[in-house]
Parts: structure tokens; C-alpha cells; sequence
């Protein structure tokens, strides 16, 4: 269906990739892609158990909830998987959209790409990884998503799969070694809106932190936070929305605040651009250009 434009969804959508991903001082091999809503929001940390189903994240005007799933299991028949949680599933879906949007399709291609991706990140391919990884990919790619947004007046809400079409029981060679899959398709709808809502992030940066679930979310909000700040503006984000958004596990404030203060070193040591400062009120925030210039992204712009 044309728009009032006359263009076609898909022509649009093209439209919107090409100047995603035109022009840039780094190259496109050291761009990875994250969604703006998982930028402003999380994943859990840790493994909140299995029995727990469903979670949801609040950050302004930008809304996550996700919903744990079931897989079939060619001999078990369905099987429930719990919530993703901690830093590969950051990093899986990094990749999987950097992927898509640099094929500027939702098919993915993922037993070589996946396997580089591993090895890009210095994790060992056939190692414990490995199997973290793989668990993770089914975690996300059996989970329903919604994603919010604020925008303009108006109120949208994307409910999707982000993965809809996967082998999650992984064919073995002889001798053993599970194999990755072929192919997985994400979600039209999700893919859409990633085209709008894609974020650029530095591979190097996400590779120094691939250790730290709280030390990619901040890098990631710090990236889609700092260059929309007008200059000379400085905004104050107080300590209790902090821990709201990054420590909702810390009963102590205190440690909270501990920890928060050494992963912002660790984030200002991959983002040395990033002018923000610590007191004893929160972190202020003054405009710095986006760690990937030239691709800041068609980004919404939220509080």
C-alpha cells in the first residue's frame, strides 16, 4: 500500500536504511545496532528464574515488556524457556540487527556470521560461550516483546516476536559439536521498527563491556541520550532514577551508587566524548556528540 507520498512501505523503509546507514567517520564493520527502546530500557541482569514470565522496564517515554515462551522440542514436544537476561542477549541482538539492516532484510544468514560474531567479541567460539549463547538465542527468540513509544501526542505500541521463524534445537555433527543454525527471520514488525528506531554503537565499545549487562545499558543510553541535549543545557537525572533504571536489584543504596560509579568509568573510558559528571545529587548530562558520528540514527525523541 502507497502512503500519501505515493511510496510504498518497503520503498520507505529502503529510504529510511539508506540514510541509516550512509556516511560515518568509522567504518560500517566497526558498527553494530542496538533499538532505541532497549537503549532507554533493559534486559534483567541476572537470572530472575524461570518460574518468573513476564518483565517490563519504564524509562520516560519509552515502555519494554517481555514475555518468557515455549519452543517445540521434536521429542519433548513444547518446551518453556525462561526470560533472557544479562550481556549476551545485548550482544546477540546487536548483532542480529546490525545483520539485518546491513542486509536490509529480516532473514539472517547465521552459522558464519554468528560464529565471527563470537570470535569479534573474544569469546572462545566452542567454548562454555558458546553454550550461554545458544541458550540466550532461544530465550529471546521464544519471548514476546512490546515495545513503547511516546511520540508527538500519540501513544504506539509494537507487540512481536523480534525472532519468528528459528531452529532452536540445534543439529549436531558427528563427534557432537552442536552446529548454529542456517537461517532466522525477526519479526516484520520489529524490523520496521528498527529501521526507524536504530541507534549506532562502537563494536570496540561493546567488546570492552561484553562483561557488564549494566555497563552496555548505560553506554547505550549515554549514546542515545547525550547528542539530542541542547547546547549549553544540563540535565540533572537524580540518583533515585538512576538506580530505578540501573539498580532496581540493589537493596543498599550505597552499593548501588558504588557500583554505578565504577561502570561509568569503565562506559567513559570506551566514550571518552561523553560529558557527564557525578555529584551528590545524580549524573548531569551535557550535549556530546554520538560516539558514532555521522549515523546518529533515526532515533525518537523522548524526555
Amino acid at each position: 500500500m502507497a502512503d500519501d507520498t505515493g511510496q510504498t512501505g518497503d520503498q520507505e523503509r529502503q529510504k529510511r536504511l539508506a540514510r541509516l546507514l550512509g556516511g560515518a567517520e568509522a567504518g560500517p564493520e566497526a558498527i553494530l545496532y542496538q533499538h532505541s527502546i532497549l537503549c532507554q530500557t533493559g534486559l534483567p541482569y541476572r537470572n530472575p528464574g524461570d518460574d518468573v514470565r513476564s518483565w517490563e522496564r519504564r524509562n520516560g517515554a519509552a515502555g519494554l515488556q517481555v514475555n518468557a515462551g515455549s519452543a517445540w522440542h521434536p521429542e519433548k514436544g513444547f518446551v518453556q524457556l525462561g526470560l533472557p537476561y544479562g550481556p549476551k542477549p545485548r550482544l546477540i541482538l546487536a548483532h542480529l540487527n546490525t545483520e539485518a539492516l546491513r542486509r536490509r532484510s529480516d532473514a539472517i544468514e547465521v552459522e558464519a556470521s554468528l560464529t565471527a560474531f563470537v570470535k569479534r567479541l573474544g569469546l572462545d567460539p566452542k567454548g562454555r560461550n558458546t553454550g550461554i549463547i545458544k541458550d540466550q538465542l532461544a530465550r529471546l527468540s521464544a519471548s514476546s516483546v512490546r515495545l513503547g513509544i511516546t511520540h508527538e501526542g500519540g501513544a504506539i505500541t509494537v507487540n512481536s516476536q523480534i525472532v519468528t521463524a528459528f531452529n532452536l534445537w540445534f543439529p549436531k555433527e558427528e563427534g557432537g559439536r552442536v552446529l548454529w543454525p542456517n537461517l532466522l527471520r525477526l519479526s516484520p514488525e520489529y524490523f520496521d521498527s528498527l529501521t526507524r528506531h536504530a541507534v549506532p554503537l562502537h563494536d570496540r565499545a561493546l567488546m570492552a563491556l561484553s562483561g557488564s549487562a549494566m555497563g552496555l545499558d548505560l553506554y547505550a543510553w549515554l549514546a542515545q541520550r547525550l547528542h539530542r541535549i541542547e547546547w549549553g543545557q544540563r540535565v540533572l537525572v537524580p540518583w533515585t532514577a538512576l538506580q530505578a533504571q540501573f539498580g532496581w536489584h540493589y537493596d543498599r543504596t550505597r552499593k548501588f551508587r558504588e557500583v554505578f560509579r565504577q561502570t561509568l568509568r569503565l562506559v567513559h573510558g570506551q566514550y571518552r566524548a561523553a560529558d557527564v559528571e557525578l555529584d551528590g545529587r545524580g549524573i548531569v548530562l551535557r550535549h556530546s556528540p554520538p560516539p558514532v558520528k555521522g549515523r546518529t540514527g533515526i532515533v525518537v525523541q523522548v524526555p
